[in-house]
């Protein structure tokens, strides 16, 4: 079978692969689409800590049930489109132990530290699938993974309705926190980033965007809340300047989620978390509950996740892919793979 495997840094090739062997308790999935994550990206560089070539690449993915291997309960039946629950915990460290199995201390992922979903099939255990919603498309199944990181980011920060947000960073994990956040009732929600195309598709979606080569992000929030700050700051870029940038950004007695993920220790300024007695709260991918809640949430917000998919590319041409996502000029935000073609 085709698939896009990870042959080193910066090298990823379409090879033709072995099919996977049929499991006991999984079943056989053929492919529709595939989101390409940061973590991907990052595998790509070869800065990811974890994933070792040769890898199948790809965790949020969406496909339709081929067959049952033995052992499989009968939950789903040939035709059904699944997504699947990536993560992989041992089982027996303590966050596992006293039900937090998402922040496993070895946590591992489909697609990352075991082959992934950019391929034509794979065969994955029946009890992490999950039924898409007939009324919801394979592209914007594809983004139900990445949605459960909101929500689960939604929860960490204690988002309330009429709280005021400020997102930094407009990649599609902030586009999907932004969206998240007024379809849950946000006051206001603003956005920053440098990316002027990804900005334009904010404001398309109704959000205060705010491009800071032009205007501090700072200075903004400051002007238009009277000094006061935002409620909510969700941190969604890992970039060292926001982090420095984000409790300044924060009301008195705010609230500030780490979205994004930081590749590298960046200065906070922990004298306003003293005196502003701010909240900072850490968040890491979902449960698996949130992960089942994004499914059916993926249908109420259908229209506006399509929006967010900006480009699709064949499996046969997608060698390409980490090159064209890192171009300015495409002008990309949710790029997904399409397995059958």
């Amino acid at each position: 079978m085709k698939a896009l495997v990870y042959a080193a840094p910066e090298k990823v090739e379409i090879r033709d692969v072995p099919p996977p062997a049929p499991r006991a308790g999984a079943v056989k999935v053929r492919m529709r689409y595939c989101g390409i994550c940061g973590s991907d990206i990052g595998i790509f560089a070869g800065k990811h800590p974890r994933a070792k070539a040769p890898l199948i690449l790809g965790h949020e993915f969406v496909g339709v049930v081929e067959a049952m291997g033995e052992g499989t309960k009968g939950r789903f039946a040939k035709g059904d489109r699944v997504v699947a629950y990536p993560l992989l915990s041992c089982g027996e460290c303590l966050p596992c132990r006293t039900g937090s199995p998402h922040v496993c201390k070895t946590l591992r992922l489909i697609g990352i530290d075991v082959d992934g979903g950019i391929a034509e099939h794979a065969w994955i255990d029946e009890d992490v699938l999950f039924k898409v919603p007939d009324t919801v498309s394979d592209r914007v199944a594809s983004l139900i993974e990445p949605l459960a990181v909101i929500v689960r980011s939604m929860h960490q920060a204690n988002f309330k309705l009429l709280d005021s947000a400020v997102i930094t960073g407009a990649g599609p994990i902030g586009v999907l926190t932004a969206l998240v956040a007024k379809h849950s009732g946000a006051s206001r929600v603003v956005i920053s980033d440098i990316d002027e195309a990804r900005l334009g598709l904010c404001r398309e979606m109704g959000f205060e965007a705010v491009n800071v080569k032009q205007e501090s992000i700072v200075d903004y929030v400051a002007r238009t809340t009277g000094g006061d700050g935002m409620d909510v700051v969700f941190e969604c870029s890992g970039v060292e300047s926001a982090a420095l940038e984000m409790t300044k950004l924060c009301r008195i007695g705010g609230m500030i989620c780490m979205t994004g993920i930081h590749k590298a220790p960046h200065a906070v300024d922990l004298r306003d978390l003293n005196f502003k007695e701010q909240t900072i709260v850490g968040s890491r991918v979902y449960t698996k509950r949130e992960f089942e809640m994004s499914v059916g949430y993926a249908a109420q917000l259908s229209a506006e996740l399509e929006k967010i998919v900006t480009q699709v590319v064949p499996l046969s041409k997608s060698e390409g892919i980490f090159a064209m996502i890192a171009d300015p000029a495409v002008n990309t935000v949710k790029v997904l793979v399409d397995c059958e073609n």
